[in-house]
């Protein structure tokens, strides 16, 4: 072979190359807005990535995610979500409740959003309907709000001499208003004495607890919040501290000590997430995946609390009960 054959050779070898290069499709691009702190969600983030590979998207590998983390400040989140719109992600996932998800709305018209509401997303405008969104939004809705009345109802038969119970909320939660409502109209059917505890801050949940041995409360309903959920080891301790019998919203806080908990799998809402995300990269619209909502809904006990609470559980609830922990 001459040299100018050689040279021939190698000069079709890399453009065919380059032409292989350019017919391969670029990895796809994930923006996760979240509200809470990567370290409190180690567990939802190995159910969304589950979720991917369920759609055949691995991280790492044929896509990538990229993070933006608001640590529990809720005005983070619009520039957090501007600064995945100028990143060009392929999809938004936003797991900061409904202020996330309006920030990821009005951040872009273009980029499809996948969400986690603990309000109406019907109300609140995200979707037309559950069954047929209609427009670039879908996701799961896990009832946030819906199911605090049932908290306190469960927290009344698990502690029935409780007749002052306190409720501790983020004033800058946008559900605060509506949760503190809907339990304080829960509370005068029950015929118990309702508090609402305000807690914007992490310094701020020693105050609110101070607050409830002022009140002497019987019992304690945490409202469902990323800052609760990011200080569930400085809350649950608290609790136990001043023997205030609480009841939280999702399993976390009863595995990490708490006594109650109710409401449905949070990691089995991000899963979820996990294939809407796939499924919209390989093609599908928001528009036609419906919005889900659990169907199955987890009450755990953690007995050890109970007992150093000196509390016996009513064998109402335990029979109840999807999860003892001893």
């Amino acid at each position: 072979m001459t040299r100018r054959e050689l040279l021939l050779l190698l000069g079709g070898a890399m453009i065919a190359a380059r032409g292989l290069r350019a017919q391969q499709k670029p990895v796809p691009v994930i923006g996760l807005l979240g509200i809470g702190l990567a370290a409190a969600n180690t567990a939802t983030m190995a159910a969304l990535r589950q979720g991917l590979a369920d759609t055949g998207y691995v991280e790492g590998n044929n896509v990538v995610i990229e993070y933006r983390w608001a640590e529990g400040h809720y005005d983070r989140l619009p520039a957090l979500a501007a600064d995945l719109v100028g990143r060009k992600v392929d999809v938004i996932l936003s797991t900061g409740g409904i202020t996330g998800t309006l920030a990821a709305k009005d951040a872009t018209s273009l980029i499809p959003i996948v969400f986690i509401s603990g309000d109406d997303p019907v109300e609140r405008g995200l979707v037309a309907s559950l069954a047929r969104p209609g427009g670039d939004l879908t996701g799961v809705s896990v009832l946030g709000v819906e199911l605090m009345p049932k908290r306190l109802e469960l927290l009344c038969e698990a502690v029935p001499l409780a007749k002052v119970i306190g409720m501790l909320v983020n004033p800058k939660n946008a559900n605060a208003e509506r949760m503190a409502g809907d339990v304080q109209k829960a509370a005068r059917q029950k015929g118990v004495q309702l508090h609402i505890l305000k807690a914007g801050a992490e310094n701020e949940i020693d105050d609110a607890f101070a607050a409830i041995v002022h009140l002497q409360a019987g019992a304690l309903i945490v409202g469902g919040d990323s800052l609760f959920t990011n200080q569930r080891h400085h809350l649950i301790p608290l609790a136990a501290r001043h023997a205030v019998p609480a009841i939280y919203d999702r399993r976390e806080f009863t595995a990490a000590g708490g006594l109650l908990s109710y409401g449905p799998s949070v990691t089995g809402a991000m899963r979820q997430v996990g294939v809407y995300a796939g499924k919209i990269l390989k093609g599908a619209k928001p528009a036609d995946l419906p919005v889900e909502q659990p169907t199955r809904f987890e009450l755990v006990i953690n007995l050890k609390a109970a007992n150093a609470l000196g509390l016996t559980v009513p064998p109402s609830i335990l029979a109840r009960a999807d999860e003892v922990i001893e």
